[in-house]
């Protein structure tokens, strides 16, 4: 199902393997469409332009951002030289090849060498002593564990993606110094755990991003044993991967991507399809294997409707990055690599470039004015600084950062919500949220291969929200290892103690509701979620009203009988190594002291120093906590360094008591704001009228903005709305005389649906077809079909007003 060796150490660690993460690409004059003068010399061609995407050329080793990156690869291969030891049974003496992952980590090892072999600048280039010891490496792993005479053992995904792949890519750095004998017996073995039949069917491990690993490895087993039926066949079995899906793996309509049957993945396993087919597209164009399929142009439409609404001044959002989130980052991975949010968004960065050498010349262009204005925001952990990308990769990107011609594109404003993987992000000028959820369609959290062992919580409610100029380190800087698990921000949760990998591996919780999603105008939203906890007997609605400036948080109907705590957690800021932000509550600056707690009765407003404001309306009791955390990425992942880390943080939170009935809180987040704005906006009583936050409805009117937004959990009424089924309505007037409804039924079971707003309107400018009618005058009664085949989409209806 997965891969004991995260995609991401195998990658980094692989270097020449970095592709199909989409870390890496051709140099700024792309062999990617290579010229084939002949059809006899297409084999040799596509290899010479796999080869260019892996390494590229044209660069100067000794400049940056080359040289750094040329050194630490000549000094992994010289450790990985040095501690070669072939025995019965291993290569390396930590690797023993009865373990699948240890196949895969010894040819990634083997890769890295090659790499250092043919690449300049590295201190072991051209040596013929490493070329010899790579060749004596790769004829003792053939002969111990991976030929055609062996049957697979362990993770499929050794053997039929990680061991592949490496050793594909070895065999194109290293083709002419290799026998031909040599090449024969790896293309072999290739044939017997990737046979022809494992594109056969798409369905099991042989769909999405797996499917296009498969692909991969296909491809470049037909290029270079020169067999033109396998290349065909690795083309033709991309199709099933472009068209929609509306259930399982792959892109949704409304953008989601989802892998392992009900994960949000668009950050990890999706960026590994979006660098694969990157890959394949640019290198069979202009070949007779061309990719022509139409469909294609899902992918193409992906970079913009799926993947650039999680990236953020170069970072991919968590929200979307699964199990991912718990491998390392800076110098403290497992193998002293970046990862996190970062080095996540750098490969896909990478990624976009490369699919541009195969997309219209109007989309590579907008495309690389979107990667030159990531690259030149990330002023958090600089692109081309980042190590783990490619010697290609970062040749390509600086390319387009040089590149006087592209103009960078701003980050957007507005909302985007993702019904289809329970997931919504919020864009305002200055900073960006998202909120992650969780149904009977889309998973709490992933577990598997000993990683990602406390994210039991990060599909209750998380919200996480990043500035444009601050706290873009906020998940990057060791968050994961030394957060509490209980306290993730904005979540609901028992304070029931979990177990590791709480539910199972590959068990893939979900709570039973189907109440999860929302309604958007494009620019503000309404949000909702029935909260059931995890090995829990929690329950709660939850409620985000995003709007201009903030967020407004509703929680209630808060109940549990599990004789533990039950939280809404309002923030919990990483303050770094060092913190010292100071927490003022209603004007009064509180202790800074590690270990200081307090229970803050009547607090209307807190402010965060550096961070932002939070508006708790009509006032309430809120806990408060500065404390140093230390924990290490082995606590969360089994492949992590035990090296400590400890970061401090300040955590707000609302205290519902030991099995509660029925609590409440509300907050408005107000990232960046400062304390002034945070004290006047709790200041203005009227800013905000809470309508209802209780089982049946919650609901918010913000009358300086237009706003009425209600969740209705049953039929009811709030405010000057009524439905007469469960449903989301977000109401927004604007200031020419119209009005927007928006509407979605997100529990996809509406056959018929009633909303009611009290309020004159004159007539209907433009409605969808699934609304039968729409009576207009001393108020809007607005009736709905069957609503059941819209996905959680919102149905938006125009209006002018009376």
């Amino acid at each position: 199902m997965s891969t004991p060796w995260s995609r991401r150490s195998f990658f980094r660690l692989s270097g020449s393997a970095a592709l199909l993460a989409g870390i890496s690409s051709a140099g700024p004059a792309s062999a990617a469409s290579a010229q084939m003068p002949e059809a006899g010399d297409a084999y040799d061609a596509l290899r010479g332009a796999w080869r260019e995407m892996l390494l590229s050329s044209g660069f100067d080793p000794a400049a940056a951002p080359f040289a750094e990156k040329l050194a630490l690869l000549g000094s992994q291969a010289g450790e990985h030289r040095s501690t070669m030891a072939a025995a019965n049974g291993s290569l390396w003496p930590d690797l023993p090849l009865n373990l699948s992952s240890s196949i895969t980590a010894s040819y990634t090892r083997l890769a890295a060498m090659a790499q250092a072999h043919a690449q300049p600048g590295t201190g072991l280039t051209g040596s013929s002593a490493l070329l010899g010891e790579i060749s004596t490496g790769l004829d003792h792993v053939h002969d111990q564990a991976y030929n055609a005479s062996r049957s697979p053992f362990g993770n499929w995904w050794d053997f039929q993606i990680g061991s592949p792949q490496a050793l594909l890519d070895i065999s194109t750095i290293l083709h002419d110094p290799l026998s031909a004998a040599q090449l024969a017996r790896h293309l072999a073995a290739v044939d017997r755990f990737v046979p022809d039949s494992s594109v056969g069917a798409y369905t099991g491990t042989s769909t999405g991003a797996n499917r296009v690993d498969l692909c991969r490895s296909l491809a470049l087993r037909g290029v270079l044993g020169k067999n033109p039926a396998k290349i065909a066949l690795a083309r033709d079995a991309l199709s099933p991967v472009f068209p929609f899906v509306t259930t399982g793996d792959g892109f949704y309509a409304d953008g989601s991507f989802v892998q392992h049957t009900c994960l949000a993945y668009t950050g990890s396993y999706g960026a590994v399809l979006l660098g694969g087919l990157a890959g394949l597209f640019s290198l069979l164009k202009g070949s007779p294997w061309a990719v022509s399929d139409p469909h294609r142009q899902t992918v193409l439409d992906s970079v913009e409707k799926s993947f650039a609404p999680f990236l953020y001044n170069g970072l991919m959002m968590d929200a979307v990055s699964g199990r991912s989130t718990s491998r390392g980052n800076p110098r403290t991975g497992p193998l002293g690599f970046q990862g996190g949010d970062h080095g996540r968004g750098h490969g896909v960065l990478a990624a976009i470039v490369l699919l541009g050498t195969a997309a219209s010349g109007a989309e590579d262009r907008r495309w690389r004015g979107l990667v030159k204005g990531w690259i030149q925001r990330d002023y958090y952990s600089p692109v081309l600084a980042d190590t783990d990308l490619g010697v290609a990769a970062l040749a390509r990107l600086k390319a387009v950062r040089d590149d006087d011609a592209v103009t960078p594109i701003a980050e957007p404003t507005g909302h985007r919500l993702f019904p289809s993987m329970d997931r919504a992000v919020h864009r305002r000028p200055g900073w960006a949220a998202s909120v992650s959820m969780a149904s009977r369609r889309i998973g709490l959290y992933e577990t598997g291969n000993g990683e990602n062992l406390r994210g039991w919580h990060t599909g209750a409610g998380m919200l996480q929200w990043w500035g444009d100029t601050y706290a873009n380190g906020q998940f990057t800087d060791g968050f994961w290892p030394t957060v509490d698990p209980y306290r993730l921000p904005g979540t609901t949760v028992s304070k029931k103690p979990l177990a590791d990998a709480e539910g199972g591996a590959w068990a893939l919780p979900r709570p039973d509701v189907t109440w999860v999603g929302g309604s958007t105008d494009g620019e503000y939203a309404a949000l909702g979620q029935f909260v059931r906890g995890l090995s829990s007997t929690l329950y709660a609605k939850k409620s985000w009203f995003c709007l201009d400036d903030s967020v407004v948080c509703l929680t209630g109907s808060v109940r549990c009988t599990d004789g533990a705590a039950a939280e809404t957690v309002v923030e919990n800021r990483n303050l770094g190594a060092s913190g010292g932000h100071a927490l003022t509550v209603n004007g009064a600056v509180q202790p800074a002291a590690l270990g200081w707690s307090a229970t803050l009765t009547g607090s209307r407003w807190a402010h965060i120093a550096g961070h932002g404001g939070y508006v708790f309306p009509g006032g309430a009791t809120v806990k408060a906590l500065r404390e140093a955390r230390t924990g290490s990425w082995r606590d969360i992942n089994t492949a992590g360094t035990v090296d400590p880390v400890t970061r401090r943080y300040l955590t707000l939170w609302f205290d519902h008591g030991v099995d509660p009935v029925d609590a409440s809180c509300s907050s408005v987040l107000m990232p960046g704001a400062t304390a002034a704005a945070t004290a006047a906006r709790a200041a203005d009583t009227g800013w905000i009228v809470i309508l209802a936050n209780d089982n049946v409805r919650q609901g918010v009117v913000v009358p300086s903005l237009g706003v009425t937004a209600v969740n209705f959990w049953f039929a009811g009424s709030a405010g000057a709305l009524t439905a007469d089924n469960p449903a989301c309505v977000l109401v927004r007037e604007h200031g020419d005389g119209t009005a927007t409804v928006c509407v979605c039924d997100p529990m996809r079971m509406r056959t018929g649906l009633t909303v009611r707003w009290n309020r004159a309107v004159a007539s209907v400018l433009s409605k969808p077809a699934t609304v039968t009618s729409a009576v207009t005058g001393a108020a809007l009664t607005l009736t709905f079909g069957d609503l059941r085949g819209q996905a959680g989409a919102t149905q938006r209806i125009k209006v002018a007003l009376g």
